[in-house]
């Protein structure tokens, strides 16, 4: 039984079928909860993007993504939580999953391209590698 599920969520529609699984292993199980997290890479942002956002934009714009995941499991009746971070996604769930001793992390695959995966590796294959728990990767 998993009682603390980690659930790397990106708003793709892969990300919604993880949530169903990760909503499926914590039916049943009073202990259980599913823990949400969003990580937003700044760096990836464009140039023009960041020169025209301001504190108050990315304030709003983090608790637009925040209400939107809250949408998503609250039907479901399991004890969630929403955490969003700011950093590269592979890393930066690896590091939370690791210092927050989760029983399992669940993510959707995300499709690259083979020259794409090959150059950039994909977020799930960082996860798979790196961390201290099991990861249950949802096609």
């Amino acid at each position: 039984m998993y009682n603390k599920i980690l659930l790397a969520v990106d708003g793709s529609q892969n990300s919604k079928l993880a949530l169903k699984h990760a909503v499926q292993l914590a039916e049943g199980n009073r202990d259980a909860t599913v823990e949400l997290i969003y990580v937003v890479n700044l760096n990836e942002m464009k140039i023009t993007a960041l020169q025209t956002l301001n504190q108050h934009d990315l304030n709003h714009t983090l608790e637009e993504k925040k209400e939107e995941l809250d949408r998503l499991i609250k039907d479901s009746g399991i004890a969630y939580k929403v955490t969003i971070l700011l950093g590269d996604a592979g890393p930066s769930i690896v590091d939370y999953a690791n210092k927050n001793d989760f029983d399992v992390i669940v993510m959707g695959k995300r499709g690259l391209n083979p020259m794409q995966a090959f150059v950039l590796g994909s977020v799930s294959h960082q996860v798979i590698q790196r961390a201290n728990c099991p990861v249950l990767i949802v096609k």
